[in-house]
């Protein structure tokens, strides 16, 4: 069985743990939390203070990193690292060059074996972009997202005068999607490829007006965007918009010769971003623990690990069943 601790136990940690009981060959070992142990209530999962992390090594094949990209991985990625071999999924595009680097200098100095930015984008998605670029060489590749819940935007609404929740959507324009399946000239901007669709939670007597034009005038979030705002209350927002869906697709439009289109399309249609993108690092902390025991140390991505090593099947299964 392969032994993983889980760092961190939020939206993301939950989803990690949800996925190892489906897992034939793992095992959830420890859950690793800033907050008082005795408080975190998990599906069985024992719990530790992240603070007595050292008591673990040598104990874990792999701790799958769930903080957030904004401010906890950064520093996460390479302490945790100079412990264990680690899985993350930072998706700040940016700065994983950087990322990258610093846990890669964690790892050969500890002698482990990290991957980094394992979700679904950057991640599976990561992995079909250059897929498509390999079989198609000439064409043109472009991703959309949703439709799903956009939590960076959500938090930017709840941040405005007068706001007591709120949900942003993030929606693709249908006519660009099929125009660019379609090989059709289209124009590909924020406003011809995405919309904004917000359900808002607003105080008793609070200035709906200015609420709305704060939201579609908000510069590099809403202002690029056709963008609708829904006001709502507190009890429909709660039963309506209760779960985290996402999703999108990745769209590679190109052609083999003169005259002949081919197009290869990947979509994700989420009901739980968090459970998804959990079960995504599990598959991931699989071919950690396979690449380490053969002695790989490093940082490494998902363009460095192959389908039978995410695969609980063995080569011969592989080959008999799904070749």
């Amino acid at each position: 069985m392969i032994r993983v601790g889980i760092n961190g136990y939020g939206n993301l940690g939950r989803g990690v743990e949800l996925a190892l009981t489906h897992a034939s060959d793992m095992e959830a070992a420890v859950v690793f939390t800033r907050r008082s142990p005795e408080s975190v209530t998990t599906l069985g999962t024992p719990v530790a203070h992240v603070d007595d992390m050292g008591a673990y090594v040598g104990k874990l094949d792999v701790v799958i990193n769930c903080g957030g990209s904004a401010t906890d991985l950064e520093a996460q990625g390479p302490a945790v690292t100079s412990l264990f071999n680690t899985v993350d999924s930072f998706d700040t595009h940016a700065k994983i060059p950087a990322h990258f680097a610093a846990v890669d200098d964690a790892a050969r100095a500890a002698s482990t074996l990290a991957l980094i930015s394992a979700g679904w984008d950057p991640g599976l998605f990561s992995m079909l972009r250059v897929l498509g670029e390999a079989v198609l060489p000439t064409g043109s590749t472009t991703t959309f997202w949703g439709p799903g819940v956009s939590q960076g935007h959500s938090d930017a609404i709840r941040r405005i005068r007068g706001v007591v929740d709120a949900k942003q959507y993030t929606v693709p324009v249908a006519e660009t999607v099929a125009a660019f399946k379609e090989r059709r000239d289209v124009e590909l901007t924020p406003r011809t490829m995405h919309q904004r669709v917000c359900y808002v939670v607003a105080e008793e007597g609070a200035d709906l007006a200015a609420i709305e034009r704060a939201i579609v005038e908000m510069p590099n979030y809403f202002a690029d965007y056709d963008t609708t705002v829904n006001f709502v209350s507190a009890d429909v927002l709660a039963v309506e918009h209760r779960g985290i869906p996402h999703g999108g697709q990745v769209i590679r439009s190109g052609s083999t010769d003169d005259g002949v289109g081919e197009t290869i399309t990947f979509q994700l249609d989420l009901d739980s971003n968090p459970e998804f993108t959990g079960s995504v690092l599990v598959a991931a902390a699989r071919a950690v623990a396979r690449k380490a025991a053969r002695g790989q140390t490093g940082a490494i991505t998902l363009f460095d690990v192959t389908l039978a090593e995410l695969s609980p099947l063995s080569d011969e299964e592989l080959r008999a069943h799904y070749l």
